[in-house]
């Protein structure tokens, strides 16, 4: 796989990162306002993603384990552009 492809599947699915952040941020501040989607508040967002808010809500570990999965996808295809050199000089 080139590295132009890859980093053209890195930005489409980048695309979808506003609505996971959004509707998470809104579950961990408790709030349903917009703005909160472009505040630099990252301490209790940090803490929601990797420890366990609101053990009784649904929405919350729903949403949070979607955001997960999505970070961690990104995560891999973002290492992938890093390192395509590397990898298709072993293959």
């Amino acid at each position: 796989m080139s590295k132009g492809i890859l980093l053209i599947i890195l930005f489409i699915w980048g695309i979808p990162s506003a609505y996971f952040r959004g509707k998470f941020r809104k579950i961990v501040y408790k709030t349903d306002d917009w703005k909160i989607n472009i505040k630099p508040v990252f301490l209790k967002e940090l803490k929601g993603l990797f420890l366990n808010l609101y053990p009784n809500n649904s929405d919350y570990i729903k949403s949070r384990n979607s955001y997960r999965m999505y970070l961690f996808i990104y995560l891999i295809l973002f290492i992938s552009y890093l390192y395509i050199d590397e990898i298709n000089s072993i293959i």
